[in-house]
């Protein structure tokens, strides 16, 4: 079942998803802020971060290869926003993470602009199957378990629903 919806944010349209982990604020914070607890679940990032600027390298996709990232929101614990700097524009990818603080432990929304051309059945399988995997990597502390191929299974249902 999908968990991603459609909303106008800033006039664009996004893709949101949302989960509910049951760790602490600053813990969910270092899954998506440190490299090294990022590697767990999504990839790596080298550089220096007060530079303003990145180099995120993906490690659970064949080819991924690495890509610069523009840090255009850091407000720790609660907010980051940053963007690759691919010159196509089908191929940018803006990756906006709200984080808040509930009795049960973190919510976690997570919008990302439909790049044009590209099919929200791919970025939405895409970010529920690396957002699953960073909500097992927090709770276990150890490089997530979780399979791409599930996931493809989602593409038709976010396809009918989503378009």
């Amino acid at each position: 079942m999908i968990t991603g919806t459609l909303e106008t944010i800033d006039g664009t349209q996004n893709l949101v998803l949302t989960r509910d982990v049951p760790a602490p604020l600053e813990k969910v914070w270092e899954a998506f802020t440190e490299s090294d607890q990022l590697a767990l679940w999504f990839g790596t990032w080298t550089g220096d971060p007060a530079s303003g600027r990145v180099e995120v390298s993906m490690a659970y996709e064949e080819e991924a290869g690495s890509e610069p990232y523009v840090i255009v929101k850091c407000e720790q614990p609660t907010h980051l926003r940053v963007h690759s700097t691919h010159e196509n524009p089908a191929q940018m990818w803006i990756l906006d993470v709200q984080l808040s603080k509930t009795d049960a432990g973190t919510h976690v929304k997570f919008a990302m602009p439909v790049p044009p051309g590209m099919e929200v059945k791919y970025i939405g399988a895409g970010w529920e199957y690396y957002l699953d995997r960073m909500v097992e990597t927090v709770e276990t502390g150890r490089v997530s378990t979780k399979q791409w191929p599930p996931y493809e299974a989602l593409m038709p249902e976010y396809e009918v629903e989503l378009g």
